[in-house]
């Protein structure tokens, strides 16, 4: 089932706008992502300089120590084709992929490059995931929740995340094990785990095992911009940017623009790079000499609104899969692509979902429920229930209209407006007592039906944790147990990548 996302109360007017193709959002995107305007983004990128045989030998190398699928390792070799593009999606290097929308984007870019792949068969299209391995912020990525439960990796290491060596692992494994249980799917995931996590050296090499693991065989390559070689293309660009802050006048222009109806996302710096050293990401604040970027690139690590240049600079990418804020930071970023002569992608929302069991569904219908209801408030919901215990809903409307209509009538009999303003006010004084009565009435009515509510209420926690989306909380680890491997089958074939709409997938029980 498919809702639009107008009705989820989840997402910001951005989204909004930008999957009903506002006219608002126009000045700050290329192209709408619709399947024909692809045709116009290729055509563009064909024509932006990459230099293919680079990118082809880094990823041949960081992908060297792992197994490939027969796909992967072709779509790897095709990048040397000027007719073969990407479908780039990103995340971070969250433990055990952290929370369901990691999945998610994923999908949407193999599902995205099928589509392609049959719409423009002359092309070759290849999805790819982009490690942030650069990223510092551990306390996001060391943690995922389960079945209730926070299994949190302690360490002390400070820095990149993606050199972080993985000591101190062995607990975090044992403390999964205690929770999955004894199934065989649980442990086909433990396996799964443990040659991840206690057998790769960095934490770099555990996702890179993990994704290649889950998503291989559908042909992703799977992509670590923290390579000298990678980043000495982006010199340019690194030194007009801390050298010159060549791009905060066209970005905080941009975002200014964007401002006017949207909710800007990134914050734009006069200096966007930080300083990588072995165990430090810190802010560069100044006092570093050209020759120093020139030597080491590597050193120089892209922040948010630098990152998407990099990436557009280094591959043949026509797409970028995110989120609604990975969508808003892209959107302050069209001038400097025009600035710099970059073609600037397609923007596409990665698909979301809510996963609602059999038992679920049928429970909630159970309640006189519609689904699209599971997006009401628990307040509303249980309200909704206690009126429809009723024939005529529960509710003083009649007796409302009655006594308004007596008012009315009174009115009626005098022309003095000093009068006419007291009646009025009585009208108004006794509405609020009888809006109050019909409340307490309502709670009086909620106590005989406790136990119904209680379950409400239960079912709204477990879709929607922390009152929050089930994807940007809930590990697919929950889901795995279940379906075991099917579990990514299906939702491959559910999920539609250009459909813009929030889906509703009823899984049925293993």
């Amino acid at each position: 089932m498919e809702v639009p996302y107008n009705q989820i109360n989840k997402f910001s007017k951005l989204v909004i706008d930008y999957v009903n193709e506002d006219k608002n959002i126009k000045p700050f995107i290329n192209h709408f992502p619709t399947l024909g305007n692809f045709e116009k983004q290729i055509i563009e990128k064909q024509n932006h300089p990459i230099n293919r045989v680079l990118l082809r030998e880094v990823l041949k190398e960081q992908n060297a120590n792992f197994t490939l699928s027969k796909k992967t390792k072709n779509n790897i070799d095709t990048i040397l084709n000027k007719n073969t593009f990407t479908i780039t999606t990103g995340h971070q290097l969250c433990l055990f992929t952290g929370p369901l929308y990691f999945i998610y984007k994923i999908i949407t870019a193999i599902n995205l490059s099928q589509q392609l792949e049959e719409k423009y068969p002359k092309n070759n299209f290849i999805p790819v995931f982009w490690m942030a391995t650069e990223d510092h912020d551990f306390k996001e990525i060391n943690h995922i929740n389960l079945f209730g439960k926070k299994i949190a990796w302690n360490s002390k290491q400070f820095g990149a995340v993606g050199s972080m060596r993985l000591e101190g692992f062995d607990a975090v494994i044992k403390a999964l094990k205690s929770v999955l249980g004894n199934s065989q799917n649980a442990q086909k995931l433990i396996q799964l785990f443990e040659n991840a996590y206690l057998k790769q050296n960095k934490l770099a090499d555990a996702t890179r095992y993990l994704v290649n693991e889950l998503f291989g065989k559908h042909g992703l390559v799977i992509l670590d911009g923290d390579d000298k070689r990678l980043k000495t293309q982006f010199i340019p660009i690194i030194k007009k940017d801390i050298l010159e802050s060549g791009f905060v006048n066209t970005i905080k222009e941009s975002s200014e623009d964007l401002a006017k109806d949207y909710k800007v996302q990134a914050h734009v710096r006069d200096v966007n790079f930080f300083r990588l050293s072995e165990k430090k990401r810190e802010l560069i604040k100044g006092g570093i000499a050209e020759n120093e970027i020139v030597k080491n690139p590597e050193q120089f690590s892209p922040n948010v609104l630098m990152r998407p240049l990099y990436q557009e600079t280094i591959l043949p990418n026509i797409a970028y899969i995110g989120g609604g804020g990975e969508i808003a930071y892209w959107m302050q970023l069209k001038s400097a692509f025009e600035q710099e002569n970059i073609p600037f992608p397609i923007l596409l929302l990665r698909n979301s979902a809510l996963l609602i069991s059999e038992k679920q569904w049928r429970k909630f219908e159970s309640f006189g429920f519609n689904i699209e209801n599971i997006f009401l408030e628990e307040s509303q919901l249980h309200k909704k229930y206690v009126q429809n215990q009723f024939s005529d809903g529960f509710s003083l409307h009649n007796e409302i209209a009655t006594f308004n209509k007596i008012f009315n009538t009174i009115s009626e009999k005098t022309a003095d407006k000093g009068l006419l303003s007291t009646i009025k006010a009585e009208q108004q004084k006794q509405l609020k007592s009888l809006h109050k009565l019909e409340e307490k009435l309502l709670q009086s009515e909620k106590k005989k039906h406790e136990n119904a509510l209680n379950q409400i209420s239960k079912i709204k926690k477990q879709l929607f944790p922390n009152n929050g989306l089930q994807e940007r909380f809930d590990n697919f680890t929950a889901f795995y147990l279940n379906h075991g491997g099917d579990f990514i089958e299906i939702l491959q074939e559910e999920l539609t990548p250009l459909a813009p709409n929030f889906v509703i997938l009823s899984l049925q029980s293993s």
